[in-house]
């Protein structure tokens, strides 16, 4: 069957094109190149790619209904794995009608195209960030998650629910996945781990908010593309069990849906994480300890039960490993010699 992955130029999205590529899948690839960060990172990302006979570029805007449509009706998309947005919750506090455009607007096309063109599943990005508020730990897709802290995480709280409702009145299986702090090669210059390694190697302070007493569940990406891999393969169904009297958010009874954490369970101190990268770098950061950002929270940590139970997989990887392949790919893409 035939993939469609939007947002191949992304972090996430390349490393799960390569992944389908190398396992033989036709991937047709959707990604815009918009100037977020750095589009050479976005074109070399692409570069790995092209090699493959079974992959097509479709450089387009998922905002362009029309374009979108032409991409499904010529290539007989089977099965969708979005993962184009506007990510970045510091960013949508100045900006915020891009993240209504790109995770609103886009994700209406593309769920219109699934409905007009059929779908045998159709699995999105969620993030952790949609449990906001909550303070129960760690976090379960079973558990509400009303009280988004930011535009981003109430975007996509907004794509949870409208994915539920076309798989309900259409009848198309939707999976969404709550990604974890999500890091390794080829990552987002905004993210953690990109910026504080550019930081270190050039003798720059980086910022520790919270004054640093921070948690986080990193997820490396591997781990991400393994689960997303096993995801796709199992569409969901109605939940026979489901009790209306008290709905479950993780499943529906009255839509082929579900929602899962993809995480490590292991939520570690941001101070444990920097003290990783300075050994791995053999330098020691500059720290400029910051208050507590606007629509951050002080912890993230997934409860990724339901991930193995019902797909069987788990996270893996361990923190010290992934810092360490993260930092030998900078050297040798910036051509550092450390």
């Amino acid at each position: 069957m035939r993939v469609l992955v939007t947002g191949s130029a992304g972090f996430i999205g390349n490393h799960v094109s390569l992944r389908l590529l190398e396992e033989g899948r036709d991937v047709v690839g959707i990604d815009n190149l918009n100037h977020y960060y750095d589009v050479n990172l976005k074109r070399r990302r692409i570069e790995r790619l092209t090699p493959f006979e079974n992959y097509i570029n479709a450089p387009i805007d998922i905002n362009d209904q029309d374009k979108l449509n032409k991409v499904f009706k010529d290539y007989k998309i089977d099965q969708i794995i979005h993962l184009a947005a506007q990510a970045g919750v510091r960013h949508s506090l100045t900006a915020p009608r891009d993240y209504i455009d790109a995770n609103i607007s886009g994700f209406m096309n593309i769920l219109e195209a699934c409905r007009n063109f059929g779908t045998k599943h159709l699995v999105y990005a969620s993030t952790s960030s949609v449990y906001g508020g909550n303070t129960k730990i760690p976090f379960s897709e079973h558990d509400g998650t009303n009280h988004p802290k930011s535009i981003y995480a109430a975007t996509k709280k907004a794509n949870e629910l409208m994915a539920h409702s076309y798989s309900h009145l259409f009848n198309f299986p939707v999976t969404g996945l709550r990604f974890f702090t999500v890091y390794g090669p080829w990552g987002r210059p905004d993210m953690a781990l990109f910026k504080f390694t550019k930081a270190i190697l050039n003798n720059k302070p980086i910022d520790l908010y919270n004054n640093g007493n921070m948690k986080r569940d990193f997820t490396y990406i591997d781990d991400i593309v393994e689960s997303i891999t096993h995801i796709l393969a199992k569409a969901p169904e109605i939940d026979s069990n489901w009790n209306s009297n008290l709905p479950d958010p993780a499943t529906s009874g009255i839509a082929p849906y579900r929602v899962y954490n993809i995480g490590s369970n292991n939520p570690v101190n941001l101070m444990d994480f920097v003290e990783i990268l300075e050994k791995k770098l053999g330098r020691e950061a500059i720290k400029n300890y910051m208050p507590m950002q606007p629509g951050d929270v002080d912890i993230s940590w997934a409860n990724a039960d339901e991930l193995a139970q019902n797909i069987g997989y788990t996270p893996i990887t361990p923190l010290d490993k992934g810092i360490h392949n993260f930092v030998d790919w900078y050297l040798d893409y910036f051509e550092i010699r450390n």
